[in-house]
């Protein structure tokens, strides 16, 4: 349980100082940061700050759908949008495009790592994950469907209030699936732990509690 609450905050900390540099790369953002930019510029309010907002008003929606937050779901909307407040206060944008490739490659790689962790930790979805899967179960539309409908959805009113869209989304999108599809099996808490010779032939219970 120790490592796993770790695991989980490190990984919530981590998605939101990731999401953070791709807005500082300044060449796109994934749908979500793109629709919070938005409404940041029209209220004034930082782009952590209308993340968390944003995830509390999605956690609303759950409701109708009849889902159940766990831990990870309340910490989401509490770290997240914390952490990209955190590190946009402190980190200017980047000047020059090398380094606005690496630096947004480099939060696309973090996100990915912290997604890893935070799934992989087993506490419950983030609100917007919870959203998807809520629109699943109530329509029995694919999960592809439901998540294309709510991202492509954000990202659309997003742009028109403002935000960043460009290569950045587009290299998010395409990233960000297989490079989390590596990370969770490796992060996952209840992955089956390797039989050292040590171990003897007892079946070794899988990590995480």
């Amino acid at each position: 349980m120790p490592r796993r609450i770790t695991q989980l905050l490190v990984g919530l900390v981590l998605y939101g100082a990731g999401c953070a540099l791709t807005v500082e790369a300044g060449l796109g953002v994934d749908p979500w940061t793109v629709f919070a930019q938005g409404v940041s510029i029209h209220t004034g309010i930082g782009i952590g700050w209308v993340t968390n907002i944003v995830g509390f008003l999605v956690l609303l929606l759950w409701i109708p759908l009849r889902q159940k937050p766990g831990i990870g779901t309340i910490a989401n909307i509490l770290l997240v949008g914390t952490s990209m407040q955190v590190v946009l206060t402190f980190v200017p944008p980047i000047a020059g495009l090398p380094a606005q490739i690496a630096v947004l490659l480099g939060g696309i790689l973090m996100v990915a790592i912290a997604s890893g962790l935070y799934i992989g930790a087993r506490f419950g979805p983030g609100p917007r994950d919870g959203l998807m899967t809520g629109l699943h179960a109530r329509l029995h539309w694919p999960i592809w469907v439901c998540r294309a409908l709510v991202e492509l959805s954000v990202l659309a009113i997003g742009w028109l209030l403002g935000g960043t869209v460009g290569i950045g989304t587009v290299l998010f999108a395409v990233l960000i699936g297989p490079l989390v599809h590596i990370a969770l099996p490796l992060l996952d808490t209840a992955r089956p732990r390797r039989i050292r010779q040590s171990d003897g032939p007892t079946t070794i219970a899988a990590v995480g509690g």
